[in-house]
């Protein structure tokens, strides 16, 4: 199977940005919820 460059440039900006997604992502720590309409509602 030939490669065209078009084809390679997708697969590497494809690959690109899913790495950095996964490098973004390292580190965020905290609890994944949504808030309460409650306390949302309080704190204004």
């Amino acid at each position: 199977m030939k490669w065209c460059r078009a084809e390679l440039v997708l697969y590497l900006i494809i690959a690109i940005l899913g790495f950095g997604n996964m490098i973004a992502a390292c580190g965020q720590k905290g609890s994944l919820y949504l808030p309460s309409e409650t306390n949302s509602s309080q704190q204004n």
